[in-house]
């Protein structure tokens, strides 16, 4: 992480927490590692991208529904869905600083610098030949760009093997062989790999023994596996279909760091769609454009978004990818697809005795269908958003402004209704204006400062319409409405005033690019 990017991270939490985003758990007890409370406006904000969501894949899909099922589950479903056994995370040790590292991250990150050797060729290669360059040839010509992609070639490898054995010690190996020290310390000196579950577990009832034993959730998704009949029979759903669902899951993570963006208590937003046998791969590809298409409106730019496909898969997966997006602290895995077989459904039968199949009637037979999930990080959405709509400028007269370039129809306050000053009746005529907006958009009505001041406080958060009421709308019943971005003013008038709100401000302005 460079150190603007570093910068630019800091001062996001501190502008998160100033203006009522995200505060730090428990702070009057000096907080409690890696969670995180959302203030008055983080809710609004996150209540928004919910319903973003929510509306593009139940609503905009008449054979998707949702579902909310229970934190706690049997204690089983985390045995077939092979949470017990195989939810572990490879842990490694600084002996010097004592820091405690995910293994095949540190790899990953090694492999990543060598990534952006690659990239800062490309760029001085293409700034050399200016519109003759032609990248694909370069990069599969050029020396030492071929000679970084042996080497990344040859690391992922040894990764992916050594993941897939669950080889610790090759693991330890590569990590010694390629030099790669302590990001706090420099040191190379390194514990052995170890593995951790990251599972939380506690007792149902009063009494503490094993059979009572039972896990806070990992993820959602198992949810939707076992009530996959449930929802299938009850609404008549027919395959191909989808089962949606937003939750909180639990994860005991060691290396719980970066903010919002991995947390031990976190929010998910998934949806697992059933197809037929032999079309997944296909629905995965669909799955794939859809979801990079959703993230794109949020108009945050297409360059901060890419695809990285998994080198080493999940037990459960035949092909799977993520959506990486670039933080802060550079490009990090968003959302997840993936194809999942028909891994889950398969073993909750083994394990409960009950057929979890859908009857084709046009090929007059049972299958097991195979499953195509994707799956967001709600926390990691936010601070997407939060990072990329954070902006500091310089103003033509000099003054310097911090503001929130959220999108309109996710903005956590839509408009601010600001009387010019504290009399003249402009107060009461302000105030008449915010009752009747009330009803169709979360309002602010602020008398206190000069203009300017409230203009700038709007701004840091994030609010993109003001309303000011001057002498004028006592005359002529209109309002100056100022532009957060632009800044830009325009007289309205206070009749039209709901209808331009609702026009610039609707989540439908999202979903229909859709």
């Amino acid at each position: 992480m460079s150190q603007s990017d570093d910068n630019l991270l800091k001062k996001v939490i501190a502008h998160a927490k100033e203006y009522g985003y995200v505060f730090p758990s428990s702070e009057i007890y000096d907080g409690l590692s890696a969670t995180y409370d959302y203030g008055q406006y983080g809710v609004e904000l996150k209540n928004h991208l919910k319903q973003y969501w929510w509306q593009a894949m139940v609503q905009l899909h008449e054979n998707i529904v949702g579902i909310d099922a229970a934190i706690f589950m049997h204690p089983t479903t985390w045995k077939a869905s092979g949470h017990v056994d195989a939810f572990i995370d490879p842990l490694i040790d600084n002996k010097d600083s004592g820091k405690r590292y995910r293994a095949d991250q540190l790899v990953e990150e090694y492999v990543a610098k060598i990534e952006n050797k690659i990239t800062k060729e490309e760029l001085k290669a293409a700034k050399r030949f200016g519109e003759d360059f032609d990248l694909d040839q370069f990069r599969s010509t050029n020396p030492r760009v071929l000679q970084y992609q042996t080497k990344i070639d040859s690391i992922n490898q040894r990764l992916k093997e050594a993941m897939e054995q669950g080889a610790l010690n090759d693991l330890k190996t590569l990590i010694e062989e390629l030099g790669i020290a302590d990001p706090v310390s420099g040191s190379r000196n390194w514990t052995d790999v170890r593995q951790f579950n990251l599972m939380f577990s506690t007792e149902l009832g009063s009494l503490a023994e094993e059979s009572n034993k039972i896990y806070l959730r990992p993820e959602t998704a198992q949810g939707i596996f076992v009530n996959f009949l449930n929802v299938q029979k009850s609404g008549r759903m027919r395959i191909p279909f989808g089962i949606a669902q937003i939750g909180k899951a639990f994860r005991n993570e060691i290396i719980a760091r970066q903010f919002i963006f991995r947390m031990r208590e976190f929010e998910q937003m998934e949806m697992q769609f059933f197809v037929k046998p032999g079309e997944e791969l296909n629905w995965y590809q669909e799955w794939k454009e859809k979801r990079m298409k959703w993230h794109q409106a949020l108009g945050l730019g297409a360059d901060n978004y890419r695809f990285h496909d998994h080198l080493n898969l999940a037990h459960y997966a035949n092909a799977a990818c993520d959506i990486e997006f670039k933080f802060p602290m550079g490009f990090k895995e968003l959302e997840g697809i993936h194809s999942r077989t028909d891994f889950d459904l398969k073993a909750h039968e083994q394990h409960s005795g009950k057929k979890l199949q859908f009857f084709d009637p046009a090929e007059n037979k049972n299958y097991v269908p195979y499953v195509v999930e994707t799956s967001i990080g709600l926390d990691r959405l936010f601070l997407a958003l939060l990072s990329k709509s954070y902006t500091e400028e310089t103003l033509e007269d000099g003054s310097q402004r911090v503001v929130l370039q959220l999108p309109a129809s996710l903005a956590p306050v839509k408009v601010a209704i600001l009387p010019l000053v504290n009399k003249d009746g402009l107060s009461e005529k302000a105030q008449v204006l915010f009752d009747q907006l009330k009803f169709h958009f979360l309002c602010q009505f602020d008398a206190k400062d000069a203009i300017g001041r409230r203009y700038r406080r709007q701004d840091a958060i994030g609010t993109p319409y003001c309303i000011t009421v001057d002498h004028q709308t006592l005359e002529d019943n209109t309002v100056t409405l100022r532009h957060r971005d632009t800044m830009r003013q325009e007289r309205v008038s206070t009749e039209s005033l709901t209808s331009v709100l609702q026009e610039k401000c609707s989540l439908q302005k999202l979903l229909q690019q859709l």
